[in-house]
């Protein structure tokens, strides 16, 4: 099975069945045993025509009158087009005949690859004449279809933050960020490693913005970094700022309220010198495993792992010098990184402040007079972020905004981190004082 078969299947699951896409790609690359090129094209192709659905489907509708296509036609014209606009090392003439190959073997409705064909060639004839909405009468159905984003993002970004910062993170949403790395301070150190990693060819410097993170310059295979194993793991700089906001210190002890996969409770184990305890619980007990087998290649013990409903107070729990509530969450700041966020429901996400404010009143109780609480989100969300702890310190007059220093990033108490200033995730960090009594 070669690269578009396998990618045509794959998004014939993801449009039927709802599968994730970094699960159905894992196995759609074993199913097929794709290797090299073709492990390269089919990734493209997949991620490729998530990402870019909405604009796709747009130029379908101004290419053909039909207004019932097939899906899986559907999927077939979107694989076609996607090479034609965005792939330009394909031949246009491959990109056209490889898609009519596909409508003949996977869909035996009769002139299905005549149709085919036709939707191809006609966007080849027309394609200098083909205009985006118009920006003055329609303006987020204009940045949907540009940006490949759902008008109420472009809506809500828009009114959160005004039209230019909104079209400057809708230009991040559909680039695909090169794999950063946390440092493991117990085993090595960020300039050790980075020169670890270049003298074994794979092209690495030290952030900018996190001291302790590593960017790596292109897609680089993990199996090439097996070598390296225990001395890193991988970690968006943005919640690595979240974890140098913590400031976690040796000794003491800290909850991590809503921990997996685990990659902040490993980064405040480093910051502890794996000294005191942390923990790290979560409501999917399938997910704690994660956790165990992170921090045992990490070499990191001061982790415990446990099951339990952030929502839901423990009286049993005890009090913590510092608690990390990094809040389940609409995910809009990781579009780049999961392209199917974008396709949430407004509805869906509309729910999530109700949990949030609770999970932070919950945990907040278990909080030691004097200790610091972080909340924090991967959203680009006013609703998920500034108003959840503005109407929490409006009830909670024990608590206050803390000031604090995160790698280059210095605040008063609540930071929002825009994916174009940094060339990171989306992402929010608060950090509350409770007063000592």
């Amino acid at each position: 099975m070669n690269a578009r078969e396998s990618a045509f299947l794959s998004l014939q699951k993801y449009e039927n069945s709802g599968v994730y896409s970094n699960i159905e790609l894992s196995y759609a690359i074993e199913r097929g045993n794709l290797e090299g090129s073709e492990k390269s094209l089919y990734t493209a192709l997949f991620y490729g025509v998530i990402e870019r659905k909405l604009t796709l489907d747009y130029y379908i509708s101004l290419l053909s009158d039909r207004k019932d296509i097939d899906m899986n036609v559907r999927i077939i014209l979107r694989l076609g087009l996607y090479q034609l606009l965005y792939m330009t090392k394909i031949p246009e003439s491959a990109a056209v005949n490889e898609s009519v190959k596909l409508a003949t073997r996977f869909y035996a409705r009769k002139n299905s690859g005549n149709y085919v064909n036709a939707v191809l060639r006609s966007f080849l004839r027309k394609k200098d004449g083909l205009a985006l909405p118009d920006e003055n009468k329609e303006p987020f159905r204009r940045l949907s279809v540009e940006y490949s984003v759902p008008e109420w993002i472009c809506r809500l970004w828009a009114n959160a933050y005004g039209k230019e910062k909104t079209v400057r993170i809708l230009k991040t949403v559909n680039n695909h960020p090169s794999l950063t790395l946390t440092v493991n301070t117990l085993k090595t150190m960020p300039a050790a490693l980075s020169e670890a990693l270049n003298l074994a060819g794979i092209k690495a410097e030290i952030s900018p913005v996190s001291k302790y993170s590593i960017l790596l310059d292109g897609a680089v295979p993990m199996s090439r970094l097996e070598p390296f194993e225990g001395q890193f793991f991988v970690q968006d700089e943005a919640s690595a700022l979240c974890v140098a906001a913590m400031d976690a210190k040796p000794g003491e002890s800290i909850l991590d309220a809503c921990a997996c996969p685990g990659g902040k409770s490993f980064g405040m184990a480093m910051s502890m010198q794996n000294k005191g305890v942390i923990r790290s619980l979560d409501l999917h007990k399938n997910k704690l495993s994660l956790i165990e087998t992170g921090a045992q290649k990490l070499g990191i013990s001061i982790i415990e792992t446990g099951v339990q409903n952030a929502s839901v107070h423990n009286s049993e729990m005890p009090v913590f010098d510092k608690i990390l509530c990094d809040a389940p969450c609409s995910g809009l700041g990781v579009i780049a990184k999961k392209p199917d966020i974008r396709y949430k429901s407004e509805e869906d996400i509309t729910r999530l402040p109700l949990l949030q404010a609770k999970i932070l009143e919950t945990n907040a109780a278990y909080l030691k007079e004097g200790g610091t609480l972080v909340y924090s989100t991967c959203t680009l969300n006013p609703a998920e972020n500034r108003e959840i702890v503005e109407g929490f310190l409006k009830n909670h007059p024990e608590f206050s905004l803390c000031p604090f220093r995160a790698g280059i990033a210095v605040c008063d108490g609540m930071l929002e981190i825009l994916p174009y200033e940094y060339g990171t995730d989306g992402f929010f960090i608060a950090k509350l004082c409770k007063k000592k009594v």
